[in-house]
């Protein structure tokens, strides 16, 4: 699951910034994902981002069959 954050920041540095990231074909937002991912690898310990990511991993499976089953019709017993 992902989540959205904000952060307070002054309109004139914040166009400064678009701007120039502009001029380097880059965005805000690619900046500052680039640099969560950066402060994530710095901060959490490796054995809790293993962690993590296996849990993601087991969960993307499960919500592959539940989307499938969708489509199915349910079948009934003795019918």
């Amino acid at each position: 699951m992902r989540k959205t954050i904000s952060v307070p920041i002054d309109e004139g540095r914040l166009s400064a910034i678009e701007m120039y990231l502009e001029q380097k074909n880059s965005t805000l937002t690619a900046e500052l994902e680039k640099y969560i991912e950066q402060l994530y690898g710095k901060i959490v310990p490796q054995n809790v981002r293993d962690y993590i990511e296996m849990l993601a991993a087991s969960q993307k499976p499960r919500q592959r069959r539940s989307g499938a089953d969708k489509d199915k019709p349910e079948q009934q017993d003795g019918v």
